[in-house]
């Protein structure tokens, strides 16, 4: 959804900051599809409305301390890609998010049926391990380098790395059988 032609979005904010519902409701429209993508990368697909929630409530409680010092969408990215990394961490205390067994290079190498190229990226992105996927999405559909991501997810920068290659090494597989 578009915002009104005569409503900028820094003045949906500045509302929004100020507790007027409908100016956040334009904001949330306006970028929730962004957030979805993004959640949809980083977390459990099971998981991605919830997450997605979690975000705009963050957002909602935290639109006060916008300092308007980089583009809104910007610092809700940021806030959006903090709030998932908390949620994965939360979850990777319960379960492991690394799996050292080479076995599950095999399990994903099945062939991809769809012809359609973004599908077969999607899909075999959806497949990776949990922890090769994150630092994935984070380095080469995001743009972060891996001192970022290290000091996001609180690992090496040498974790990422690895990572990294891992998961690539998977998507080759994967894409060309």
């Amino acid at each position: 959804m578009s915002l009104h032609p005569a409503v900028k979005e820094t003045d949906d904010v500045a509302l929004a900051a100020r507790g007027d519902a409908a100016a956040f409701e334009r904001l949330y429209h306006a970028h929730v599809a962004r957030v979805n993508a993004l959640a949809r990368w980083l977390v459990d697909p099971a998981e991605v409305e919830d997450a997605v929630q979690d975000v705009f409530i963050r957002v909602w409680q935290k639109i006060g301390t916008f300092a308007g010092q980089s583009a809104f969408g910007t610092w809700l990215h940021r806030v959006a890609v903090n709030a998932m990394l908390r949620r994965r961490q939360v979850a990777g205390r319960h379960r492991s998010r690394h799996t050292a067994d080479d076995l599950v290079l095999d399990s994903i190498a099945a062939p991809v049926h769809h012809p359609d190229l973004r599908v077969a990226i999607e899909r075999a992105v959806d497949a990776l391990p949990a922890g090769a996927r994150e630092i994935f999405v984070l380095h080469d559909m995001e743009g972060f380098k891996h001192d970022e991501i290290a000091s996001l997810l609180g690992i090496d920068p040498g974790t990422s790395r690895s990572q990294l290659h891992r998961a690539r090494m998977m998507l080759r597989r994967v894409l060309a059988a």
